[in-house]
């Protein structure tokens, strides 16, 4: 007991001697002539405390200002989802262990190698690769005692990136500030320079965007819980980049030619389906759409987590194209099925009389009706109604009987070739009505043809001109 009450008391000088260093230490440097070397040598005690935050208290945080230059968007990966940029990065933070007078030391600044000092571990969250910029290994000290750290960075960062609205598509990536394993208390990241000024500044030395184009720049600061989940929370300064791909090169490339094709198949219903072979050139349609498709396909984003709605266009177009050249197989059976059955009643009453009244293509009279209906024939009925049979009796020699009968004959004769001729040529009632059924459906689904397009791409060009209007 007494001895650890030795120990306990001898402790206190040789505390009070080991703090005496620290609280006599004068931060202002002295420089022996207005050179680099006397002030390099001046330096050389605060380079031995490099290992240590640049405080003369321990309780004061280290305030890190943080700017940018975007000088490049070198490219986005859908399948990874990453956004790769070029930045000129910039840190200024103020080192309480040295100050000193421009004029006796012969400068303000001095550009000194960074291993010699102590430099804050601030690294961007969402850094995915390394860093493949050269490297810089100097930093600029200011007779001021503040710390200025730049160097260029090769930014291959993680983006959520949504693709929905392909190929006018807007994303917003974000380049998050933070020191690793200092929390608020030590360390504070503050942004040094306006976001305007650094979104002008990038504009004006942006050397390459490819198919990006630089929309806005925003800052926001916040607190991130530590990795070990103690109490004190780090400091954090987010940076959101927006960027807008150029949709020039996939309109013309991809949406137009498709339009096109799906121009081109919709005016192929106005071939007629008795004397042309529709089907051969729809088919022809579908072959070449789809070789265009697999020609375009290294234009076409990879999916992630969505499809994109160019892809749904795309899917669009042929299934419009496969449903018309189904529909026109389902004409030509139609077309040709007048021969083997009549027109079922439903059929008549539902197509012929409905679907004929909204298609505006009303049910033609048969051949019987228009021979009936006719002038002549009108006349030859009203004469022979007109005619009275006489009897027998009544009835002129044995000759006059006899060309009566032959008369009687012949009109026969005449009936059935007329008969024979009207089915070779305008073929029987049944095959008109099949004829006419063939038409109308052919006219009904021409019509949900053009409005299932008009629908479907209003919706999609809707939605493409909303998103690129964000």
């Amino acid at each position: 007991m007494g001895e650890k009450g030795m120990v306990e008391g001898s402790s206190s000088p040789d505390h009070t001697a080991t703090r005496a260093p620290c609280l006599s230490f004068e931060p202002v440097l002295n420089c022996s002539e207005p050179s680099n070397l006397a002030l390099l040598e001046a330096l050389t005690p605060v380079m031995k405390l490099s290992s240590i935050r640049p405080v003369i208290r321990q309780s004061a945080p280290t305030n890190v200002s943080i700017w940018f230059t975007l000088y490049g968007i070198l490219g986005v990966d859908e399948k990874a989802q990453v956004l790769t940029t070029y930045i000129w990065l910039n840190f200024m933070w103020e080192n309480q262990f040295f100050s000193w007078d421009p004029v006796k030391c012969g400068t303000n600044k001095i550009a000194l190698p960074r291993k010699m000092f102590w430099v804050p571990d601030i690294v961007i969250n969402e850094f995915m690769n390394e860093n493949s910029a050269p490297p810089v290994p100097y930093i600029y000290l200011f007779n001021t005692g503040k710390v200025q750290d730049a160097q260029p960075v090769r930014v291959v960062s993680s983006c959520s990136l949504n693709i929905y609205t392909f190929p006018f598509d807007i994303q917003n990536c974000s380049l998050t500030f933070s020191s690793y394993i200092h929390h608020v208390a030590d360390i504070k990241v503050h942004l040094q320079v306006p976001v305007e000024e650094i979104i002008h500044h990038s504009l004006e030395v942006m050397t390459t965007m490819g198919e990006w184009e630089l929309l806005d720049i925003k800052a926001q600061k916040g607190l991130l819980l530590a990795f070990n989940h103690s109490q004190d929370p780090i400091d954090v300064l987010a940076f959101y980049i927006v960027v807008r791909r150029r949709a020039t090169l996939y309109v013309v490339n991809l949406l137009i030619p498709s339009s096109f094709l799906i121009t081109v198949d919709l005016f192929s219903f106005l071939l007629p389906p008795q004397s042309v072979d529709r089907s051969s050139f729809k088919m022809t349609l579908i072959l070449g759409y789809t070789v265009f498709l697999l020609i375009m396909n290294d234009l076409l984003p990879v999916t992630g987590n969505t499809i994109p709605l160019i892809n749904v266009f795309f899917s669009i177009c042929l299934a419009l194209m496969v449903a018309s050249l189904l529909e026109t197989v389902i004409i030509t059976n139609l077309l040709c099925s007048g021969k083997k059955s009549p027109v079922p009643r439903w059929v008549q009453v539902v197509v012929l009389n409905i679907m004929g009244w909204l298609v505006c293509l009303p049910q033609k009279p048969s051949t019987e009706d228009m021979l009936m209906s006719h002038p002549a024939m009108q006349a030859s009925l009203e004469k022979l109604s007109n005619t009275q049979v006489k009897t027998p009796g009544e009835m002129g020699s044995v000759q006059e009987q006899l060309t009566l009968d032959e008369l009687r004959r012949l009109g026969g004769d005449l009936q059935a070739i007329r008969h024979q001729v009207d089915q070779h040529l305008k073929g029987d009632y049944g095959s008109d009505e099949w004829i006419q059924v063939g038409y109308v459906v052919d006219r009904l689904l021409f019509g949900l043809y053009i409005a299932f397009i008009c629908v479907s791409f209003i919706t999609i060009i809707c939605i493409w001109v909303t998103s690129y209007k964000k």
